[in-house]
């Protein structure tokens, strides 16, 4: 067991390798779910309810697929209708736009249990549109939902191990590599399980900080 611990010490430049990957998929996919997930959220918010529902039939159906089935869809699926991406941009096309759903509806109900009469002063001050948005919904909405949102992007990192299915160079894809070539799984599966929960660690970290912002702002 030790010796198998070592032969995946030895392959530690892919796994570091995939880790970076995972990092980088995971962060660009986060930033994107949630400004989609942002805009998404106002159109379910809007008083035009042929917007409304087509917002949250769109949301809904996202919410409703299996990633892994999207993934295969977004890879494989676009092309027969001449959408051809990279296994790259197919990962995180997949990913940002899957949980955009879910950001939506985070961002939905923390916005429905704000109080008003922040965005009422708004719009006594003359913010509108993007504006009121950008300048006044926004900041409270997020340090409301950190936490949630905070989940919502470790679900990130653990989706984007599905990818190994389109072959992209993921954390996933790394340690399976390792296991196929040396056969050592259960060392190559727990280095890769100590590397997402250290991924996790530093996301909860980051949730505490804007716990305690939240805390600092009340």
């Amino acid at each position: 067991m030790i010796h198998d611990f070592i032969v995946v010490w030895g392959e530690r430049g892919l796994l570091l390798s995939g880790l970076a990957n995972t990092v980088i998929l995971s962060v660009l996919a986060a930033v994107v779910a949630l400004v989609l997930g942002a805009l998404l959220s106002t159109l379910l918010m809007r008083p035009a309810r042929g917007v409304a529902l087509a917002a949250r039939l769109a949301v809904d159906a996202l919410r409703c697929t299996p990633f892994l089935l999207f993934a295969y869809i977004v890879y494989y699926g676009l092309p027969s209708i001449g959408l051809r991406l990279d296994n790259w941009s197919a990962g995180l096309a997949a990913l940002a736009l899957y949980h955009s759903a879910y950001m939506a509806e985070i961002l939905r109900g923390a916005w429905a249990a704000q109080p008003r009469a922040g965005i009422e002063a708004g719009l006594a001050f003359g913010y509108t549109g993007l504006a009121l948005l950008r300048r006044i919904v926004l900041p409270p909405l997020l340090l409301s939902a950190g936490p949630v949102v905070g989940n919502q992007v470790i679900q990130i990192i653990k989706d984007s191990a599905f990818l190994t299915i389109i072959a992209l160079p993921e954390l996933t894809h790394a340690a399976s590599s390792i296991q196929s070539r040396h056969y050592v799984p259960f060392a190559a599966f727990v280095a890769a399980v100590l590397l997402y929960w250290a991924l996790c660690l530093v996301v909860e970290a980051g949730v505490a900080g804007v716990g305690r912002m939240a805390e600092a702002r009340r």
